[in-house]
């Protein structure tokens, strides 16, 4: 009746064909997936030429089903939380050419991006003395409180058990077989279905986003993935001393920002398949690699560099990047030229 109360409303306020806009008011509506026939309203508005702004919080918004309603008058915009380079803008923290030679410049926009590998980008915790009550009531009760409700789920220990442990797992795929395994040591008999239910509730709820090898079959594709956190400070809250694991994250969150998640039309993915590369994007012939450090352990130069060589085997391979914390540096091999950059600088100067 809402709906309908509304559309009579919105018909009075239409103007005449013969008008270019006219009066005709622009929609926002927030949080709209909690509103059973929602897409159906919207489509209504759509076909009466209605601009409209939706948001909403969950990823069941673009459901094929919600897809099919909206006919395709819709163009889908992912907000993620402040990249590092909104971040030192919201902070007013200079980070141009000039404001880099300096040492204070420099230093400045350094501790600042410490500040963001550690805590993240949610606007709202930005410049609180202490985030981790803000990161942690945020987690509770918007993503966790959130998903027991709308789920019914009587016991939500084990949703936060299994964040944990894909938080402690965010560099190495996991299968939901092992995680069943896992859960089931420590809270009683968690079944594989009971696994892959509460993992789709934390994807819908953007707690947690999917990054499948695009070397494996179609089962292990789908059961066995990288688990990434939507924000490193929701990160951060579950690990201690991890510098490399928020590295990775913070590259992932990137990536997904650069081309998208959408499920239905992925662009970027991990390769393993007797070699490991953390990131492969194949439109762009583009691998990645993220280690917080390469100069100091020759192990971890040997293990990085001869991955991307060897996936110039197998895939085309144009351009290959070591991310790193503060390094930089060019690697010459068989295959051409591994680009070793900063994070803050694979970030600061994309346009």
């Amino acid at each position: 009746e809402g709906w309908l109360s509304l559309i009579g409303l919105l018909a009075q306020l239409r103007p005449n064909s013969s008008e270019m806009g006219g009066n005709r008011p622009v929609l926002f509506l927030d949080e709209v997936q909690n509103v059973p026939g929602w897409e159906t309203f919207a489509r209504r508005l759509a076909d009466a030429k209605y601009h409209v702004y939706i948001t909403g919080s969950n990823a069941k918004m673009l459901s094929s089903e919600t897809m099919t309603t909206l006919g395709g008058r819709y163009l889908p915009v992912e907000v993620y939380p402040f990249n590092l380079k909104e971040y030192l803008a919201y902070r007013n923290i200079g980070f141009d050419a000039g404001t880099l030679l300096s040492t204070n410049g420099r230093a400045t926009m350094m501790r600042e991006y410490g500040e963001f590998l550690q805590w993240g980008g949610m606007p709202e915790g930005i410049g609180l003395p202490v985030k981790r009550e803000y990161l942690s009531s945020t987690l509770q009760r918007i993503y966790l409180g959130d998903i027991a409700s709308r789920y019914k789920i009587a016991n939500p220990l084990p949703l936060r058990l299994l964040a944990k442990k894909l938080a402690e797992s965010v560099k190495q795929p996991v299968s939901y077989n092992r995680l069943s395994q896992i859960l089931s040591r420590v809270e009683g008999k968690i079944s594989v279905p009971t696994v892959s239910s509460y993992l789709r509730f934390c994807e819908d709820a953007w707690l947690i986003l999917r990054l499948r090898n695009i070397a494996s079959a179609f089962s292990e594709k789908e059961t066995k993935s990288k688990y990434y956190f939507v924000d490193n400070g929701l990160l951060h809250l579950f690990l201690q001393d991890a510098d490399t694991s928020l590295l990775e994250n913070a590259v992932a969150l990137e990536l997904f920002r650069r081309y998208g998640h959408d499920q239905l039309s992925e662009r970027v993915f991990f390769y393993q398949a007797g070699i490991e590369v953390d990131f492969v994007v194949p439109d762009e012939e583009l691998a990645i690699q993220a280690s917080y450090s390469v100069t100091h352990d020759q192990e971890t130069f040997k293990r990085e560099t001869e991955a991307l060589g060897k996936l110039c085997k197998v895939r085309p391979c144009k351009h290959r990047l070591i991310i790193t914390y503060d390094e930089e540096d060019t690697i010459n091999d068989a295959y051409g030229t591994i680009e070793v950059l900063p994070y803050w600088k694979w970030v600061l100067q994309s346009r």
